[in-house]
């Protein structure tokens, strides 16, 4: 057996060193080291990790999302070695591989311990946004960048800010992100603290959240609050988006707070002068002032006179002649007319105005230019069933009565040859300025023929009638030659049974007693039962009364017996 030589033995320290050399080359593969930058150019940096060749990182990779990149020459970086060589001979490394790596292990610690990131957004995919966490990227879904949805994210984009990790995956590389747990929970105790330091009175300042139909939700800062739309403003605001936007910032003063369900009422115009504190100076009972027309009712119109400060028109102060006519048809939203303030309740903050009371009064004209008495000329502009109005201006008609249409004719019967648009004659009967009515009548164009007979009769008189018609109420009856009246079915006879319609016929003569007398119509009201008690009186004043022994029948036959002798 030979004795080695030294050749020998170097030969072996020398495949022992090159080994031992390859094996750790091998083990820097995969992992991450520490290098020296020794070049910077426009695309690459160069750095040297200590083994046999540099390597080249692509320059971007030392920029964050949006910047620049800022290295130089000297810097000591850590970065992953993919490969000892390449075909070029030269290591193959990576800057954002070596992030990413150093990431992961802060990540996976952060997401243990239930700890915010800090990352970046710096792009936009399906269903949300891409984060950079310092070296790994994450995926922020749509739904967790806010707490209410954001139109615009604009402006978050390349900004630091927090996030909490929901979900975190290393070997399928899967992160997802949430900015608005954070958001919440810096929600919930920037609540708690403003919720325990809440007072009524106190002015705060928040962002609209929400606009409805009867007000707006109004952000505090981790506590919502309402805004009502009476409390928008003093003006009349029929929706509050008249006013408000979502996202606008407001200052808003807290009315009424409730520390058991942590309501919150909101007021803006209370940070506001009040506009009614000197109302009764500024709108005076009797003046009358310009104003817009903001909102129209069934029942009339509101008027701004003052900002912040109504009044209403009611619908029978709109017009002197047009009644029964929708506001709507006489003036128009955002009009301005000029009205006259009629009364002013500071307590209930009511101002009632009038529209006609600035306009010329036609009735008071009319009365200036005709007397009662005075014949006038019109045309018939509407027949209705109880008379016919004539029109005696543009403006203003007259109403014929029925029972002033005819002396001789009663009723509807009394109408007939009328026709809408023919012109009459009639005669002025009365002007009540206050009721705004002119009464006409067209049979006081002639004398009265039955004038002289109705003086004739009296109430309490007992006539002679002829029955003309037999109804279920009673009887029509004639008195005279030209007069009528009725006899009611109560006043048939004293007695009930008797009060039957049935036992009369048309042209029968009756005696009845006149108790009532209308003058102008000529119509008698009679009673027969009036007649039969008042001469049931007389019988008991002349032939004494039953205590004698007398029945009352024949105290009664006895004065009926003296009646037909002709004796009484």
């Amino acid at each position: 057996m030979s004795t080695p030589t030294a050749a020998d033995a170097a030969t072996e320290n020398f495949a022992d060193l090159l080994a031992e050399s390859f094996a750790e080359n091998t083990a820097i593969e995969g992992s991450v080291v520490k290098g020296t930058v020794v070049g910077v150019s426009d695309d690459y940096v160069t750095i040297d990790v200590g083994l046999k060749s540099e390597g080249r990182v692509p320059l971007k990779e030392f920029a964050a999302p949006g910047q620049d990149a800022e290295i130089q020459v000297g810097d000591s970086v850590e970065v992953y070695v993919e490969r000892m060589e390449d075909r070029e001979g030269a290591a193959m490394l990576s800057r954002e591989k070596a992030r990413r790596e150093e990431a992961w292990i802060l990540l996976e610690n952060a997401f243990e311990a239930q700890e915010r990131v800090t990352g970046v957004i710096f792009g936009r995919v399906k269903g949300g946004f891409t984060v950079d966490l310092s070296g790994a990227t994450a995926f922020l879904p749509g739904s967790q960048v806010d707490i209410r949805p954001i139109h615009d994210v604009g402006p978050l984009m390349g900004t630091p800010q927090p996030f909490q990790i929901l979900k975190i995956d290393r070997r399928r590389g899967n992160i997802v992100v949430s900015r608005r747990a954070v958001l919440e929970e810096s929600r919930a105790e920037a609540r708690s603290e403003l919720v325990s330091n809440l007072q009524e009175g106190q002015i705060l300042q928040g962002i609209v959240k929400n606009i409805t139909d009867y007000g707006a939700f109004v952000d505090l800062g981790g506590v919502d609050g309402l805004l009502h739309v009476t409390d928008i403003a003093w003006k009349r605001i029929n929706h509050p988006s008249e006013a408000l936007q979502v996202g606008q910032t407001v200052d808003v003063q807290v009315i009424r707070f409730n520390p058991e369900t942590q309501r919150i009422s909101l007021g803006m115009k209370q940070l506001l002068s009040d506009p009614w504190e000197n109302a009764t100076e500024k709108f005076a009972v009797g003046v009358k002032m310009e104003g817009r027309v903001t909102n129209i009712t069934d029942y009339g119109a509101f008027v701004e006179l003052d900002e912040g400060v109504e009044g209403l028109v009611h619908v029978s102060e709109m017009s002197w002649t047009k009644k029964n006519v929708h506001p709507g048809k006489i003036v128009s939203t955002s009009q301005q007319i000029e009205v006259m303030v009629l009364d002013v309740d500071l307590v209930k903050r009511r101002i009632s105005l009038g529209l006609k009371q600035c306009m010329a009064n036609p009735w008071e004209a009319f009365r200036e230019t005709h007397e009662v008495g005075t014949i006038i000329e019109g045309e018939v502009r509407n027949i209705t069933e109880f008379g016919i109005f004539v029109g005696l201006s543009e403006e203003i008609d007259g109403l014929v009565h029925l029972s002033d249409i005819s002396w001789e004719t009663t009723g509807e019967a009394a109408m007939e040859g009328f026709e809408k648009g023919a012109k009459i004659q009639a005669k002025i009967l009365e002007i009540d300025l206050e009721k705004e009515r002119i009464s006409l009548g067209i049979k006081q164009l002639t004398e009265d023929p039955y004038a002289g007979e109705a003086e004739k009769v009296r109430k309490g008189d007992v006539v002679t009638c002829t029955i003309t018609a037999v109804v279920e109420q009673g009887l029509e009856v004639r008195v005279g030659e030209n007069l009528s009246g009725f006899i009611r079915r109560a006043d048939l006879s004293r007695e009930r049974g008797e009060q039957r319609t049935e036992r009369f016929a048309v042209d029968e003569k009756i005696d009845a007693v006149i108790t009532q007398v209308d003058r102008k119509t000529h119509n008698l009201t009679l009673s027969i039962k009036a007649r039969e008690v008042e001469e049931e009186k007389k019988a008991m004043a002349d032939f004494g009364s039953s205590d004698s022994g007398a029945s009352l029948g024949d105290i009664l036959s006895a004065a009926m017996a003296k009646k037909d002798d002709g004796s009484e």
